[in-house]
């Protein structure tokens, strides 16, 4: 099978990276300098056993690939460009007839529950994935991976059920052997919901910083916001009745497979979402983790505040360019105010 990811940032970085050091075809789907710096100097990729610079064809698009009946198609852009990306890959033709969408793969290897229901639309078979993985886009061209003695946990399994059959066995087999933890798993979106409400306080850590010099760091602020954020989607999810663990326990899980261990030249930065305040993105992925806590509120009659409120400043962050940690203290204030803190 050839992998080609889409979205080569650092889980899709990580992913192509693992895949092609394990002897697999690989390409390589960026844009603007990431690209330009994938296809000049290659795809420097850090991780605590070393630093090496991996030359893995790099494409800005399905219209620069001709695709073949073997591909598997890894989706690992951020959500909010998950609709367009999707858009551009599935109509593609593929050789010996049909498109993209009729015979190829598609597993979403991202944050967030709502990719899945989009590919759906569009794709025939579509694979959940359920990703732990402390990695980082550091620049164009330029992707860290913090996770030892695996880089990541990559439960799959099929969407909206099931295992995913030989494939995802296939594709999870590639994985494991490539150096990630790779379980095959019916129950993916529990894993996935779990996650999402990890992933909450990642607005929080993107506007405020969750480190010594956050504002409300100090008098403990932020951590008991970051509790009560998650404790407000958990509610939620019980309203909706949709099963998730504690994600406390999953991340006690996780460390019993993984490790963080630093990278030799590289400092380990916030969550994905202040990783996107810190590129000038323009985009933040708060409206598909909080504000799939503030859709499920609304649908089931269940109140989000909070959730909601972080959904609204993580997104004027993105839209103005406002840098990762810059919350004032008047904006922690009402944040405070509104969690009863």
């Amino acid at each position: 099978m050839r992998y080609i990811i889409i979205g080569a940032g650092a889980v899709g970085g990580t992913i192509g990276a693992r895949l092609h050091e394990g002897g697999h075809e690989v390409v390589l789907v960026a844009r603007g300098a990431h690209l330009g710096a994938l296809r000049a100097d290659g795809l420097w990729f850090g991780t605590p056993e070393g630093v090496r610079t991996l030359r893995i064809p790099a494409v800005g698009g399905p219209e620069d690939v001709t695709l073949r009946p073997d591909d598997v198609l890894v989706l690992a852009v951020k959500s909010q460009d998950t609709a367009a990306a999707l858009a551009a890959w599935a109509p593609r033709p593929v050789d010996g007839g049909g498109t993209a969408a009729e015979r190829l793969p598609l597993v979403c290897a991202q944050n967030g529950v709502e990719n899945e229901r989009l590919a759906l639309r569009l794709f025939r078979e579509v694979l959940a994935m359920f990703v732990w993985m402390p990695s980082t886009h550091v620049a164009p061209g330029r992707v860290s991976a913090n996770g030892t003695p695996v880089s990541g946990i990559l439960r799959m399994g099929g969407y909206p059920s099931g295992s995913g059959g030989d494939r995802a066995a296939a594709i999870a087999a590639d994985l494991d052997a490539a150096g990630f933890s790779a379980p095959v798993d019916e129950g993916v979106l529990r894993w996935k919901y779990t996650k999402l409400l990890g992933n909450l306080g990642n607005a929080l850590d993107a506007v405020a910083g969750r480190g010594a010099d956050g504002p409300g760091a100090a008098d403990g602020r932020l951590e008991a916001l970051a509790e009560r954020v998650t404790a407000e989607g958990a509610a939620v999810l019980l309203a909706a009745g949709i099963p998730h663990d504690d994600p406390a326990e999953l991340g006690r899980e996780a460390g019993k497979t993984l490790r963080l261990e630093p990278v030799a030249g590289e400092e380990r930065t916030g969550s994905s979402s202040w990783q996107s305040l810190a590129r000038g993105t323009g985009s933040i992925e708060a409206d598909h983790l909080n504000g799939e806590i503030a859709l499920l509120a609304r649908l089931h009659g269940a109140a989000a505040p909070l959730n909601e409120a972080l959904q609204r400043l993580a997104g004027e962050f993105a839209r103005t360019g406002r840098a990762p940690g810059s919350l004032t203290p008047a904006e922690l204030d009402a944040l405070t105010a509104l969690a009863g803190l």
